[in-house]
């Protein structure tokens, strides 16, 4: 995977959506986190696309699509234009794999859309009012925004990416670079800080109770050394969801799709293997 997230455009509610697409089979629609975009499933991409068309796109406000900063970045919001999305690339009934935000998005589009997926995996996701979490919370405040606004903290941002991977050997300047390449721009921190100021917990407790009869199965990966998201949340999910299941991965912090690609895969292979009917 060469480039994040390459030539593919899609424009939903007049605004472009960039998104990489490459092999054949069911799709697979993959979906970051707020601190991330589509290159952080570069390791995921080959092990999946010799069984799947993969599709990893960037959220409005992240990587290459547009970052207009007059519509909501409100994970409720990305769900109704994710399903613009899929509708705009021709896509029928999917495998919905989310990260971080992209877990909480994942649960709002399954309950307003089950129809359209064949199944649900969540990796180190946000959920319930378990979030968001105060590194997060910490960037509405005004003198917060300001620094960020003016210049970007590079050893800062480099502290926060290696408490979020648990083999500190892959914290390399090229994963840094991919890190920082949307927010060396000032429309990028913007955006950015655009997104940290929608997030609104009630996205997700309002679908509390529909979640637990999701009609379509489930799955949660947790990286058990994540330092920003508690282990409550997957617990909670797995336990409140009866038909899910929960794999723990011990040497996995946040950015668990960097320190362990290979085991993610094999889960998410044998998930799908099992869903589909």
């Amino acid at each position: 995977m060469g480039a994040y997230a390459g030539g593919n455009i899609c424009t939903v509610s007049g605004n472009k959506m960039a998104y990489y697409r490459t092999g054949n089979g069911e799709p697979v629609l993959l979906v970051h986190g707020i601190t991330t975009y589509s290159f952080i499933w570069r390791k995921i991409i080959p092990l999946l696309k010799p069984h799947y068309d993969v599709i990893a796109v960037d959220l409005l406000g992240c990587g290459d699509s547009d970052k207009p900063l007059d519509v909501s970045y409100a994970i409720k919001a990305h769900a109704e234009r994710l399903q613009e999305f899929v509708d705009c690339i021709g896509i029928g009934r999917f495998h919905f794999v989310g990260h971080d935000l992209g877990g909480g998005i994942g649960q709002i589009f399954a309950v307003h859309h089950p129809g359209h997926l064949l199944d649900l995996a969540m990796i180190n996701t946000v959920a319930y009012d378990l979030w968001p979490v105060q590194l997060i919370t910490a960037l509405r405040a005004p003198i917060i925004r300001q620094i960020m606004m003016s210049s970007m903290d590079l050893g800062l941002f480099e502290i926060i990416v290696r408490r979020g991977i648990y083999h500190k050997e892959r914290c390399t300047p090229e994963l840094m670079d991919l890190f920082m390449k949307p927010l060396l721009r000032l429309g990028g921190r913007k955006a950015f800080l655009h997104f940290a100021n929608c997030l609104d917990n009630r996205n997700l407790l309002e679908i509390e109770t529909q979640l637990r009869t999701l009609p379509l199965p489930v799955l949660i990966i947790r990286g058990e050394a994540d330092p920003f998201l508690s282990a409550a949340i997957s617990e909670k999910l797995h336990r409140e969801i009866s038909h899910s299941r929960l794999v723990r991965i011990p040497t996995g912090s946040h950015f668990l799709q960097e320190d362990e690609p290979e085991e993610i895969s094999r889960a998410l292979l044998s998930f799908f293997k099992g869903s589909v009917v």
